[in-house]
């Protein structure tokens, strides 16, 4: 992958317009300069110019980016902003003792243990699944938190428990998006070239339930050509929604969508919910905008992730839903601290699997 001073000129290619500002969650908070992908180029700019060091207070903002990427799809000259911060965000962790230790929790032997472990030890709740002779054949990239958890395991079941699929998995990795986002170049390529090595093999559909992963694993052919057929990795509701699966739910009930950051198409969510009787859908005021958890953003930057908690709290109260839905397990949990940051003790926050799960399968 590229060096900062490979994104010369793709950082002076930035004219300053500032159209970033209008889409960018963190500088609607602040009016802070430097918290917008402009202001954080004029930085960069003196970087890469020798002019400046690449330094502690840089990286402060640096690490006020939710990688939302809303600067990179509305930027008219077209620069990957995200992409060049993260570059930036790794040559500063490579040279100092907090990245070193971070990097080493992230290690093969530390992290990838103790993902291992959680999934032995989730082994005895998971079911096999029915298997078919004809059928589509689904290879399921679960991410790391499925691996440690089963409850996912026991909402497909049941969702598909009429509907002949076939759902085989590798001894994947991590996608590679929490090392990304620390910056940690080296750990992510790792993940990723031992993932597509995984994928050499035949399969209908590559899915996962989780909008970050299924971002990431799209990224593995800009940054290595893996040849990973895009037209065939989707999200679950992606396949729910093709196979025309019906939900009755016994009593009626009003739900609400959160689209990830990282979600690209979410037109399989209205599809759904027209094949489920009894389910109201009321959508959010600024449904797609972020929950406000990313990662380590909430640790690093904690005011300002309550802040846009809050603001999403409030969004999906006035749509006085019983049931919040999301596609991303990281979103979960910024949507569990809206809602009680705003003491709503009605709403429910669910994934798409668990909210269908609830219902009977026709």
């Amino acid at each position: 992958m590229k060096t900062l001073e490979d994104y010369k000129k793709e950082i002076s290619k930035c004219s300053k317009c500032g159209l970033c500002q209008s889409v960018c969650p963190i500088f609607k908070i602040t009016k802070n300069e430097c918290s917008v992908s402009r202001g954080k180029f004029v930085m960069l700019h003196g970087v890469v110019n020798k002019e400046l060091k690449l330094s502690k207070n840089i990286n402060k903002y640096l690490d006020m980016c939710l990688k939302c990427e809303k600067c990179d799809n509305f930027c008219p000259a077209e620069i990957k902003a995200t992409e060049i911060l993260t570059c930036a965000k790794s040559e500063y962790m490579n040279k100092n003792l907090a990245g070193k230790i971070i990097f080493l929790l992230q290690s093969k032997l530390i992290f990838s243990t103790a993902i291992k472990i959680g999934k032995l030890f989730s082994r005895i709740f998971r079911k096999e699944r029915k298997s078919y002779e004809k059928a589509k054949n689904i290879m399921y990239f679960k991410g790391c938190v499925n691996e440690v958890f089963p409850q996912t395991d026991i909402y497909l079941n049941k969702i598909f428990k009429n509907t002949p699929i076939n759902i085989t998995e590798q001894n994947f990795e991590c996608c590679g998006m929490p090392f990304l986002s620390e910056g940690n170049i080296k750990r992510f390529e790792e993940c990723a070239q031992y993932n597509i090595k995984k994928l050499k093999c035949e399969y209908d559909y590559l899915v996962t339930d989780c909008a970050s992963c299924q971002s990431v694993l799209h990224s593995y052919n800009k940054f290595f050509n893996a040849g990973i057929d895009t037209e065939k990795l989707l999200n679950w509701g992606d396949i729910i929604a093709d196979s025309q699966i019906e939900f009755h739910f016994e009593k009626p009930v009003t739900v609400t969508f959160h689209k990830p950051c990282h979600l690209k198409n979410d037109d399989f969510f209205k599809k759904i919910i027209d094949n489920c009787q009894n389910a109201q859908y009321v959508e959010m005021e600024n449904y797609d905008d972020c929950c406000g958890f990313a990662g380590t953003f909430a640790i690093k930057n904690p005011k300002l992730s309550k802040e846009l908690m809050k603001s999403k709290g409030i969004n999906i109260a006035k749509t006085n839903a019983d049931y919040v839905i999301t596609t991303c397990p990281s979103c979960i949990l910024g949507l569990k601290q809206a809602l009680k940051i705003t003491k709503n003790k009605k709403t429910k926050v669910v994934s798409l699997l668990e909210f269908l799960s609830k219902a009977e399968i026709k």
